[in-house]
Parts: structure tokens; sequence; C-alpha cells
């Protein structure tokens, strides 16, 4: 409505209250066309406003860092500012719901990770659900990984299977908390590979870690970030790692699956979502912003270097299908192993 219609508006004998209609009547018509035509509405996005980047861990973990190398790429990339904001709580279901509530504009994303299909089986209530977000891109993944103390006698995954069958129920191993990607991996492998073992965990990596070293906790399955340092001291050693291939910071370690454990696979990973309803073309802007930003030196030097693995980007429908992938397999060790938060 231009200045003429609301001069002629406000001359004319209607009352007030029918001028106030006309005019949340004539707002509502336009923002029912731009909603029509999302492509309108978006083509300038971001326009250089803000976007807030929820990381739903608090500062200074490993999503957090990996959720600040990418706003600062992104922000070169889309010319805006992003800025990194901490929901932590409750294995991430806090700042994930908090994103499902915002509106689906661009402006408001998630640096996810495999809490958020893990969750689904952990949870019997979750404040969200999964069709609230829409998966834009995966981002890096890493790989849990077995490791013993040296003095730990067995030396090799064989050995280290051996061992525990010859003493069903006596030896332990640790994780970094209930429904962690270290406790579920490890419950797959109790799994596959018969393995009676005692669960005890801990609130962070860090503890579990002090324990094996001391030897009052027998193995660990753990994010390979963050046994990295132990291991090329030779404070640890490293038995197997859970993914498909062998990782570059652990060239000599065999995989579970070279080992005998046949389609094995625990690994840990991060992405970028959005709330569900996000127009297409911002998606798309989204996806082939962060494509950009994942191959950036700046980020690529930081990654790999910890051993994470930055895949090749196709679509925005990849991270969606690994997604719902991860909700499959996990649910059925969660159900198998009883392994549930609440």
């Amino acid at each position: 409505m231009n200045a003429v219609q609301d001069m002629r508006l406000a001359a004319s004998p209607f009352s007030a209250s029918r001028r106030g209609f006309l005019t949340i009547a004539a707002a509502a018509l336009c923002a029912g066309a731009l909603w029509a035509n999302p492509a309108a509405a978006a083509a300038d996005y971001p326009a250089g406003k803000p976007i807030n980047l929820v990381v739903p861990f608090p500062a200074g973990g490993g999503t957090d860092f990996i959720g600040r190398l990418l706003a600062a790429e992104l922000g070169k990339i889309l010319q805006t500012t992003v800025v990194v904001e901490n929901k932590g709580g409750a294995n991430s279901n806090i700042g994930t719901a908090y994103v499902t509530q915002a509106k689906p504009d661009g402006y408001t994303l998630l640096l996810s990770g495999v809490g958020m299909a893990t969750n689904q089986a952990l949870y019997s209530r979750l404040p969200y659900r999964l069709d609230q977000l829409e998966q834009i891109a995966i981002l890096a993944y890493g790989v849990d990984v077995l490791v013993t103390a040296p003095t730990f006698p067995a030396k090799t995954y064989a050995e280290f299977v051996e061992r525990v069958r010859k003493e069903p129920g006596k030896l332990s191993y640790a994780s970094s908390g209930n429904g962690t990607s270290g406790h579920l991996g490890m419950e797959m492998l109790k799994m596959r590979a018969q393995l009676d073992m005692m669960h005890v965990p801990y609130n962070g990596g860090s503890a579990a870690i002090n324990d094996v070293l001391a030897g009052r906790v027998d193995t660990l399955f753990v994010n390979q970030d963050t046994v990295l340092p132990h291991v090329r001291a030779g404070k640890l050693r490293a038995l197997a790692i859970g993914s498909a291939e062998r990782n570059p910071v652990f060239p000599d370690t065999p995989t579970l699956a070279e080992s005998g454990v046949t389609g094995f696979s625990s690994e840990y990973w991060f992405g970028l979502s959005a709330p569900a309803g996000l127009p297409d073309d911002v998606s798309q802007k989204l996806f082939e912003a962060t494509r950009t930003a994942m191959q950036s030196p700046q980020i690529r030097e930081k990654l790999t270097a910890v051993g994470l693995v930055i895949p090749t980007l196709t679509d925005n429908k990849q991270y969606a299908e690994l997604v719902n992938g991860e909700v499959a397999k996990w649910g059925e060790v969660v159900r198998a192993s009883g392994a549930r938060i609440d």
C-alpha cells in the first residue's frame, strides 16, 4: 500500500477499526504472495542479515570447534555475519528443539550430529520430531577406536576377543557417557562378536581415558580425536577402528571389518540442518556455500589433522539419507541392548 492509498483511506468515512482490518488484510495478502513464491522472497538471501548457527553443546567441545570453523567460512562466502550460539543440554535435544521452532527462512541453522539419530531411540519422548528439520549437508565424520592400556595382555583385536571370552562378564569397558557413539558402538560390537563385558559410563571422554590409562577399566571405544594424542604418545594401544576403511591418522590400525566383524560401522558425524519448510533456493544456496566452505584450506587442514574425513558433497539429499540410515541402525542397537537414557 503506497502513501497515496494511505491518505485516501484516512480521508474515507470508514471507522478506524475497518481501516485497521483492511490494513491487516492487505499485509496478509502480500505475505501470502511471498509465501506462495518463496523464490521471490529469498532471491537476495541473506542480504547482509546475520545468520544464527546453533551448536547444541557447550562451548569448547569438538562440535563447537567445527561450528566456529564453519561459521567463519560461511560468513565469508555469504557475505554476512554467522553468529555461533551454544545451547547445550540433554544430549543435544535442547538446542535441536530450539531450531525446529524457528522460522524456516535460513537465518537459524543447526550444527547437527550423530546424537540427532541415536536420540530417536534412546529417549522415549523428544521435544522435537525429526521431520521438523531439513538436512542440508554432511560436514565431516570420524571413527570410534577400540583402545587399551599397553599393560593390557591383548596386543591385537583377536587376542582381545579371546581374553574377553575366557572371562565372560569380568572385563569392563568405559564410555564417555550413556548414549554416546562409543557406548552404542561397543554395544553393537558385543552383539556382533558375542562378547560379555560390563559398561562403565563416565561424564566425558577425559575421565574415561584416565581410568583406562590407570588400569581401573580394561578398554574404551571412543572418538578418534580424543585418543589420538595418547595413542601417538604410546600411552594407549589402538586395537581396531569402527569405520569401513582405515583412517588416515591410524594407518596401521585395522578396521573391525578387516578383523572379522562383517559390516561393522561405528562412526560419529557432523552436519548442517535447518527448520523444515526452508525455501528451495535458500536450501540450495546454503548447500553450495557449505560445500565450498568445507573445501577451504582453513577447515580441511584443521579437521584432517585429527583424522576427520570430509566427504565429497553431491546434493542436499545426501545428508538426509545418511541420517535416516543411522536412525535405523542405532535404533536396532538400542532396542537389542536396552541402552536407554530415560
